[in-house]
């Protein structure tokens, strides 16, 4: 399994489609193929590493908060 790292460079929208129940976000990235460890280095599980600024994670919450807000704006109220 190929593993990579992706620094995130910029985020520059978000939707969601309330048929698939899926929230798409575009962004700029860097992605790059992580280095496999080396005999000084211990072993590892398989994983791909997605890393970016506070700023940027902040970005990222906010805009998942409001997709996820739309999403429960839309299913129908209960009558209980």
């Amino acid at each position: 399994m190929k593993t990579y790292r992706i620094e995130l460079q910029k985020f520059k929208s978000a939707a969601n489609s309330a048929q698939r129940g899926t929230v798409s976000l575009r962004f700029d990235a860097l992605v790059l193929p992580q280095k496999a460890a080396g005999d000084d280095e211990p072993a590892r599980e398989p994983a791909s590493v997605m890393e970016m600024s506070e700023a940027d994670a902040r970005v990222l919450l906010s805009l998942l908060k409001k997709q996820l807000a739309d999403f429960d704006g839309r299913k129908p109220k209960s009558r209980f």
